[in-house]
């Protein structure tokens, strides 16, 4: 009688094993690593820019994992994608002297109820790498920032959403200046003061963000006009560590 009892089970086994072999096969996830040219991003999306040849530096300093081969296409689709780009970034190719790091994944500064996981990481990789920039833009949201360092020091920082500005260091840079936000952009008035109206703060646009990434950086929309040569990027799971933490009340 054992001895059919335990036949029985291996039958089970083996037969939910070809049922779910498919199932599982169908839920690999293989990345084209055919190399390809730049392709743009930018609305929707949170990255870093590194002054940089070197990728490779960036995926060490940032301490990501399981770091897989991708082409352009491949990586920017995946982390343009909520299931897979939920815990993964694409680190791309060098791109006249510059490495993006690409993704929701990144930490954002979301304002004083939560951990600022975004400072500390865009600090420690400007020392180690040198010049570092941060942009976000959630048009949706109406969330927008952009942060720029050197040699791990916060030269600028700013972010603002609905809740008002969440993020402010250092002086406006003369390329936020150009952008003439306090002379335009009248769909978001976010603060005012005295009777008389005093001081407004126009809230950015999406195309306010790709303007600053283009005078501090690149701008990401026009990379699919850049005529790189073909190459390979990296997709890589972020830290846990850089999820979202809210600040406990002291009691």
């Amino acid at each position: 009688m054992t001895f059919f009892i335990v036949a029985s089970i291996m039958v089970t086994i083996a037969v939910a094993a070809l049922v779910l072999a498919p199932r599982l096969e169908e839920r690999r996830v293989i990345y084209n690593n055919e190399p390809d040219q730049p392709c743009g991003f930018g609305s929707d999306m949170a990255w870093i820019a590194v002054k940089t040849g070197d990728p490779n530096a960036v995926v060490a300093a940032l301490g990501l994992a399981d770091p897989i081969p991708s082409n352009w296409d491949s990586g920017i689709g995946t982390v343009y994608n909520a299931s897979l780009g939920e815990r993964r970034v694409f680190v791309t190719p060098a791109v006249d002297g510059w490495v993006f790091v690409v993704g929701n994944a990144l930490p954002h500064p979301h304002g004083r109820a939560f951990m600022d996981k975004c400072t500390p990481l865009l600090s420690d990789l400007s020392e180690r790498l040198g010049d570092v920039q941060y942009f976000a833009s959630y048009p949706d949201l109406d969330f927008f920032a952009w942060a720029k360092l050197s040699s791990g020091r916060t030269v600028r920082a700013f972010g603002i959403g609905d809740e008002g500005i969440v993020w402010q260091k250092g002086r406006t840079t003369r390329e936020e200046r150009t952008l003439g936000l306090t002379l335009f952009e009248l769909r978001g008035v976010r603060g005012r003061r005295g009777d008389a109206g005093g001081e407004l703060l126009m809230h950015p646009t999406h195309e306010h963000v790709m303007r600053l990434a283009g005078g501090w950086s690149l701008n990401p929309t026009l990379l699919d006009s850049n005529q790189a040569a073909p190459a390979l990027g990296t997709i890589a799971d972020v830290p846990a560590a850089w999820r979202p933490e809210r600040l406990r009340k002291s009691a």
